[in-house]
């Protein structure tokens, strides 16, 4: 299975927490006004990567690891492969921090219709939900832009069937 990549940072501390391999998806219908990664939007922008491959350089980074991050461009909008690509990380014991521009009860309600969406936050620790809105940017905020944006507990928030939020110090 094919994965279309913007890029990759093998060694991030801004993206979640810890140190974390950050994929940055390509492809976001969303385009929201102010977005800090304008060129993730085309769909068939960036490369296609194997997931087998992928799979190898985060193995390869593994020591140095916390976790990964799914940042974009849209997670949801490949979440397929996406959710295939979050199995393998989950066995080499790192956890996932995703971001995404659809809030918890949007994902929920595409989930529905969508199983790999349910999979892949089911896969995931940590949820960065909500579109980037610039008249609420905060840069004070840990790991996302615009206070709307929320961090959710996404195992706890998948059992209670409503958003769990996971609280934060801001950063000084």
């Amino acid at each position: 299975m094919k994965l279309r990549l913007s890029g990759i940072k093998p060694e991030s501390v801004v993206d979640g927490p810890g140190i974390r391999f950050v994929l940055y998806v390509q492809g976001c219908s969303r385009r929201c006004p102010g977005c800090h990664n304008p060129g993730t939007h085309d769909p068939a922008g960036g490369v296609e990567a194997d997931l087998g491959l992928v799979l190898g350089w985060i193995r390869e980074a593994r020591p140095a690891l916390d976790g990964v991050t799914f940042s974009g461009g849209e997670p949801f909008e490949q979440a397929e492969a996406l959710a295939e690509l979050a199995r393998g990380v989950r066995r080499l014991g790192l956890d996932i921090v995703i971001y995404s521009g659809y809030t918890f009860e949007e994902l929920l309600e595409k989930s529905e219709e969508d199983p790999h969406v349910r999979g892949l936050l089911e896969a995931g620790s940590l949820l960065v939900d909500g579109s980037y809105i610039q008249e609420e940017r905060d840069l004070a905020l840990p790991y996302r832009g615009s206070r709307n944006q929320r961090l959710i507990n996404i195992s706890e928030s998948l059992k209670r069937g409503v958003a769990v939020e996971k609280r934060l110090e801001a950063c000084a």
